[in-house]
């Protein structure tokens, strides 16, 4: 299973391995992550799942559809990397993937 690294606003690192298929969000979700607040289960409805992708990892998890960077817009402090986790597909490709969480979420 692939490890996602999640960086939380305090700069505590949690590594969470999570099912090929699902995505970061419910990934987060399984491992209790603090910050990812995921009110709407992943539907890309509410952006509270918010994550800023390490730039190192942006060219592999790629851009954000429209829908999603229509979310973004509501979503507080959006920055070029952000995404919403929930649609962030797990791959083998990102395998070892670091995404901060937003303090804003807390």
């Amino acid at each position: 299973m692939p490890t996602i690294n999640f960086i939380l606003h305090d700069g505590q690192k949690v590594a969470v391995e999570a099912y090929e298929g699902s995505s970061v969000m419910h990934g987060a979700m399984d491992g209790m992550v603090e910050g990812i607040v995921a009110e709407c289960g992943g539907a890309c409805s509410c952006a509270t799942c918010q994550v800023y992708v390490d730039e190192a990892w942006m060219e592999k998890v790629g851009p954000a559809c429209e829908i999603e960077q229509e979310m973004l817009g509501v979503a507080p402090n959006v920055q070029p990397n952000s995404r919403l986790s929930c649609q962030v597909e797990v791959t083998d490709e990102l395998d070892g993937l670091v995404v901060h969480v937003p303090a804003e979420q807390y």
